[in-house]
């Protein structure tokens, strides 16, 4: 299983490297649009996930774990192929991709090439529980909303209700969240 690579960019387009590796190799990594503006230098260390199907081998090179880790749980979506997964990277940063997931915002899905309502839905409903590492920014607000989203699912809750009700609330403090989230849940 490939991992990692790092090696030096012979060939630069905007959805794939040529990477030179010390041994002599030459690699084509595909990478989403978010990864090539990341890459200033010759010299580059990517993240990867490869992936071999009957009729391919392909390995995807991401600047950033998170991205990665975004990529990576995007393919396990019945219907979400490696392209649409790259799609989605390329369209939307690691934060937009949380703030979105956090919000329950289908139209930031929607455009995304390939995805259609149903898919941005069926995105929404497979990834809620999907919460970011460390790394990646959120604003306070939508870990506000996060937080009152996991209280008001342990109050038995669905997920579905959950981000409709916390869709139409203005707070920004989690305490009051809840509160006015409960109005729209009774």
């Amino acid at each position: 299983m490939i991992v990692a690579i790092n090696g030096e960019i012979v060939k630069k387009e905007p959805t794939n490297l040529d990477i030179l590796i010390k041994s002599g190799l030459v690699y084509r990594v595909l990478v989403s649009l978010y990864t090539s503006a990341k890459i200033d230098k010759e010299e580059v260390f990517l993240h990867t996930t490869y992936i071999v199907k009957e009729d391919y081998q392909k390995l995807f090179g991401f600047y950033d774990l998170e991205e990665k880790e975004i990529f990576d749980r995007v393919l396990k979506i019945n219907g979400v192929g490696p392209s649409t997964a790259l799609a989605i990277c390329s369209t939307l940063t690691p934060g937009e991709f949380f703030k979105a997931l956090s919000c329950s915002d289908i139209d930031a899905f929607k455009k995304v090439p390939g995805i259609g309502p149903k898919s941005a839905k069926r995105i929404l409903v497979e990834l809620g529980d999907f919460v970011p590492k460390d790394g990646v920014e959120i604003s306070q607000s939508d870990e506000a909303r996060s937080k009152a989203s996991l209280a008001l699912e342990s109050l038995g809750f669905k997920k579905e209700v959950i981000k409709k009700a916390l869709g139409k609330c203005q707070s920004e403090m989690v305490e009051e969240l809840i509160k006015e989230a409960l109005k729209y849940l009774r």
